[in-house]
């Protein structure tokens, strides 16, 4: 883990999403030495000291990219208004809930990213799914290479992380060329589904997973016999209880366990473990409904695979980094453990040789990430070499 404030997990968290989103590691350092003082400051101040840099070198590098654009380099405008977007992200996601000015940010994140795809000429395309009266945005990302109806792995998010995150880190692209595409969504109590539509998390995933299965099925060009599901961090709950109780996923995967988030938020108040965002607990209220702790804590009481994994009877990888300081190593083992109808069921621990030891490998997604990917093509009919065809 690369520690930049000593001091401060979560800001050092953010720093590390954000390298493994693209940043550059001058840029990072621009942003952060001012805020050496911040970091050791409340949440409160030193937070919008973090945003105050952040979003400045977001705004520099927007300006950089119109220059580009007036030049007719629509490329590099893209690149540049991608990493002005993690930046963006970056500020937002550390800001209190209801803080002035926060849901303006997002927006101009959203803005700058889906700007910055188009000039690029990446291969994502923003999808909206019906979801009672409002939607489930996503990103869809095609399989490279595939004739016909392509195999796709759902993707979910964690507590805080966003859709942008998730396909930034890689693993929508490392799964197309290994010849599956990737649907990566903003489940309710996630990114623009809570921050702009109010849709806040429930225990049950199978009722949102339900829809966008439904959602894929509609499509001509993907296989709905291979439909899989996969969740980082609180999404290693989410997806194991989605593919027990909606029986069209074909496998699943989680990057980072999280059996028994119930005992996790115990644990917290004790001050047992690390806390991935400031303002926590406000935080969690916000995600999940609750009128106060109490009601938040009753709420958490449902949130655990003890009685749910064990109804599994597909393919299932549990990942898990060996140094997690956020999710003890043993919830791993635990949800491996009540796979007991899973026909190929697998525990990956990454260990400091390969990298990925800490929470969802945030330290090193590349390898962790092509591990994950390796199983996902082998399981549902990918690729995991380049074949080369002679002449």
């Amino acid at each position: 883990m690369f520690r930049y404030f000593p001091t401060n997990y979560v800001w050092d968290l953010s720093v590390n999403l954000a390298i493994e989103m693209g940043a550059k590691m001058g840029e990072i350092q621009e942003m952060c030495a001012p805020l050496q003082d911040a970091a050791k400051q409340p949440d409160a101040a030193g937070t919008q000291a973090f945003r105050a840099t952040w979003a400045r070198m977001a705004d520099k590098l927007c300006e950089l990219a119109a220059e580009d654009e007036g030049k007719g380099r629509l490329i590099s405008a893209g690149d540049k208004y991608g990493r002005a977007a993690t930046y963006y992200l970056t500020a937002e996601r550390l800001q209190a809930h209801g803080a002035e000015g926060r849901t303006a940010l997002y927006q101009r994140f959203l803005e700058v990213f889906a700007k910055g795809i188009a000039l690029a000429g990446e291969n994502c395309e923003r999808v909206e799914i019906p979801y009672g009266d409002s939607h489930i945005a996503g990103l869809f990302t095609r399989a490279e290479g595939v004739t016909g109806r392509m195999p796709v792995l759902v993707q979910v998010n964690g507590l805080d992380s966003t859709k942008e995150m998730k396909y930034r880190v890689g693993l929508p692209r490392w799964l197309a060329q290994r010849g599956i595409a990737s649907l990566v969504i903003d489940q309710p109590g996630t990114g623009e589904a809570l921050r702009l539509q109010g849709l806040t998390a429930i225990y049950n995933s199978e009722q949102w997973a339900s829809k966008v299965v439904d959602w894929l099925e509609t499509r001509a060009d993907i296989d709905p016999a291979r439909i899989g599901c996969e969740g980082v961090s609180l999404g290693g709950y989410y997806c194991p209880r989605a593919v027990a109780f909606e029986p069209r996923f074909a496998c699943g995967v989680v990057w980072g366990a999280n059996h028994d988030w119930r005992d996790v938020q115990k644990k917290r108040l004790q001050k047992e473990g690390s806390l991935p965002v400031p303002h926590y607990w406000q935080h969690v209220q916000w995600v999940w409904g609750a009128k106060d702790m109490d009601d938040f804590m009753r709420i958490a009481e449902n949130v655990h695979l003890d009685g749910v994994v064990e109804r599994i009877k597909v393919p299932f990888l549990v990942t898990h980094g060996e140094k997690d300081s956020q999710i003890p190593l043993h919830w791993a083992q635990r949800t491996y453990d009540q796979l007991v109808n899973s026909p190929k069921r697998e525990l990956k621990i990454f260990t400091e040789r390969e990298g990925g030891v800490q929470h969802s490998s945030f330290d090193n997604s590349a390898n962790a990430g092509a591990y994950i990917a390796d199983w996902v093509a082998e399981t549902l009919g990918g690729r995991t070499a380049i074949t080369k065809h002679k002449d």
